[in-house]
C-alpha cells in the first residue's frame, strides 16, 4: 500500500507539471500566426459586415503577382464608409477606376471602385459615407467588389489586421443581382464547408502520454496482484 501511495503521489505531481507545460504551449503564439496590429481599429467600409472574397496576398518581388488589399462583396450603389477618422487625400481616377484615399496620420486607406462623395481635404469620421460602390469587371460579377487597401508610406499591409478578419466565401456561377441600396445580406453566398482539420498532438501532449504510460507500468510492476 505504501508503494502504491508513493507512485500515485509521483504521478499526480508529474501530471500537474505537465498541465502547466500544456498551458504554456496553448498560450504561446506559433510562428507565422497572425497578430493584430497595434493602434486604432477600423470599422467595416460596407454595412452590414461583408463577406471577404479575396485576401491580402503580397507579391514575392516588387513586380511579381499578388493582391495588395482585400476584396469585399457588395452591390452597385452601396454606400462606402471610411474605416477610420482622417482626411481625404485623394478622390479621382486611377488607371480608369474611381478611387478614394483617406489619410489617417500614420496610415492610409484606399477604396476602389468608388465614386467619391467627398473632396480632397475633407475631414471624415469613422463610418462616415465617402462614396458609392460601382460595378466593374471582376470576380464578384454580377455583384460588385470593393477593394480596400492599407498603406504606410509605400508599403502595403493587410487591412484585415485592423478590420478583424472575415469568413472565406465561394461565389456561385449565377449570383442573383441585388437591387441597389438593398442590404448586403441579400447577396451573401453559402459558406464553403470544409472538413475539420486533423488534430496533431504537440510535444507536451506526447511527453504527457509517455510519462503516464511509464508510471502506470511501474505501478503495475511494484504492486503485487492479489491471488
Amino acid at each position: 500500500m505504501k508503494i502504491r501511495h508513493t507512485v500515485l503521489a509521483c504521478l499526480t505531481a508529474v501530471l500537474l507539471l505537465l498541465g502547466l507545460s500544456l498551458d504554456a504551449f496553448a498560450d504561446s503564439p506559433t510562428a507565422g500566426s497572425p497578430t493584430r496590429a497595434e493602434g486604432q481599429q477600423w470599422t467595416w467600409p460596407l454595412q452590414p459586415e461583408p463577406d471577404v472574397v479575396a485576401y491580402f496576398d503580397p507579391p514575392a518581388s516588387p513586380y511579381g503577382p499578388g493582391h495588395l488589399g482585400v476584396d469585399l462583396l457588395g452591390y452597385p450603389g452601396q454606400s462606402v464608409r471610411a474605416t477610420a477618422a482622417g482626411t481625404v487625400s485623394f478622390a479621382g481616377q486611377v488607371a480608369g477606376k474611381p478611387v478614394v484615399v483617406v489619410d489617417h496620420g500614420r496610415e492610409r486607406s484606399t477604396y476602389e471602385p468608388v465614386v467619391a462623395g467627398v473632396r480632397r481635404g475633407d475631414q471624415v469620421r469613422s463610418g462616415q459615407p465617402i462614396g458609392t460602390l460601382v460595378l466593374t469587371a471582376g470576380h464578384c460579377l454580377p455583384g460588385a467588389c470593393l477593394h480596400v487597401g492599407r498603406k504606410i508610406g509605400d508599403t502595403y499591409l493587410d487591412p484585415l489586421e485592423l478590420l478583424g478578419g472575415g469568413p472565406v466565401r465561394l461565389l456561385p456561377r449565377h449570383l442573383p443581382m441585388p437591387a441597389p441600396r438593398f442590404p448586403a445580406a441579400s447577396v451573401r453566398t453559402t459558406e464553403l464547408s470544409l472538413p475539420p482539420p486533423a488534430l496533431t498532438p504537440g510535444p507536451a501532449a506526447i511527453l504527457a502520454s509517455t510519462v503516464v504510460a511509464a508510471v502506470m507500468s511501474g505501478l503495475e510492476a511494484a504492486v503485487p496482484t492479489p491471488e
